[in-house]
């Protein structure tokens, strides 16, 4: 067992932890606050390569392993929940089907944009009537011959309204055998007449991300639009949502490193009773028990890499790195904003961000109760 990351791995999280500290963190708050997504950083993003990162250079990735862009996007996080989130939903629910399930031709018409960050793709699953429950879908395709007619809509789909939005993968029901619905995924590009979509706000966490509701209302597409086999739509969307839970996984990582460092720095500097709070057991076990924490977080994630980059399979593995760092990204959070006591809730402190970034993190990709099941199927239940 060799726990040592590589040259490459190093450099790329000092590189993505540089340009977080520098160009995201002294906007953050101002672009949380204003409930403002941000088009310069994004592209920034994509000018230092992190879209597309895993795609081999023919498509304008990066080909990195998989373990190098989970650390990217835990380095965002420990700054910033909302552009992690871009990043994340980007690449993994985003770049992910259309590289794994599209055609050459769909593949060399989408990708390049997608991957220099002047594009963005959205990933159309969730409705208000289907969240855990994916066939549920409402959303329904109906076959003119030479084209499908998209009707229905989706909600809380990241990535999905602003200026770069390209478009957006749907998941529709392509037809019912026997009371059994059959899905089939298609791509939707943006402003295809009869889909319209719009930003959601008034949110409580990722406020500087872009969330939105989409409508379908006759939309008509090509028959060459469809991704991946008809009829195969399921297993396109979880597929790519057992990768998507590696992502989510290091944001809750990113989230509890960045709350523990804040929580850390605080108690060496604030005193109480003539000495730093760090100094009394009672602040120094939080801190030590958040620290152990994240490192069984760290490393359950890391393997779950390991294991996909080498071929193996790491669904099991996924959902359980989704599920704990989730889950530890809250526990972590919520320790840091006791040990910064009433400063803890003002907002020109971080740690409240961080304390409201983490909530979504139990809920999104598939909530913690639906981790458990996976698990439980894993396991023999």
């Amino acid at each position: 067992m060799n726990f040592d990351l590589s040259e490459e791995h190093n450099t790329i999280r000092k590189a993505v932890r540089d340009f977080a500290e520098r160009d995201i963190k002294p906007l953050a708050a101002e672009l949380d606050e204003k409930e403002t997504f941000s088009e310069e950083l994004t592209k920034k993003m994509g000018e230092l390569g992190l879209f597309g990162m895993t795609l081999p250079e023919e498509y304008g990735g990066q080909g990195t392993d998989y373990l190098s862009y989970i650390i990217a996007v835990e380095e965002i996080a420990r700054v910033d929940g909302s552009h992690a989130a871009t990043l994340a939903a980007h690449n993994s629910l985003g770049i992910g089907p259309l590289y794994e399930f599209g055609t050459e031709e769909q593949k060399l018409k989408y990708l390049p944009g997608l991957c220099s960050g002047d594009e963005l793709w959205a990933f159309g699953l969730t409705e208000p009537e289907a969240g855990s429950d994916s066939r549920g879908s409402k959303t329904y395709a109906k076959d003119l011959g030479d084209q499908w007619e998209i009707n229905g809509s989706k909600i809380f789909i990241t990535n999905g309204s602003s200026k770069l939005c390209k478009g957006v993968t749907v998941q529709a029901i392509s037809a019912i055998n026997d009371n059994e619905k059959e899905f089939t995924t298609f791509i939707v590009e943006k402003n295809t007449p009869g889909w319209t979509s719009r930003a959601m706000h008034g949110k409580m966490m990722w406020r500087a991300s872009d969330t939105s509701e989409m409508f379908f209302d006759t939309c008509c597409i090509s028959k060459q639009n469809i991704l991946g086999e008809h009829g195969m739509g399921s297993k396109v969307m979880l597929k790519t949502l057992d990768s998507g839970r590696l992502s989510i996984a290091a944001m809750g990582l990113g989230c509890a490193q960045g709350a523990y460092e804040l929580a850390l720095a605080y108690a060496q500097e604030r005193k109480q009773f003539g000495k730093p709070i760090s100094k009394f057991q009672a602040i120094s076990f939080k801190l030590a028990d958040m620290a152990t924490k994240i490192e069984l977080a760290r490393n359950l994630l890391y393997k779950a890499c390991w294991l996909k980059d080498n071929g193996r399979e790491f669904a099991k593995e996924a959902a359980m790195a989704k599920l704990y760092c989730s889950e530890i990204a809250k526990e972590v959070a919520d320790e840091a904003v006791q040990i910064h006591g009433g400063y803890g809730l003002m907002k020109e402190y971080p740690v409240e961000r961080f304390y409201r970034d983490q909530r979504l993190l139990q809920i999104g990709e598939g909530t913690s109760e639906i981790q458990r099941l996976v698990i439980s199927r894993h396991i023999g239940c």
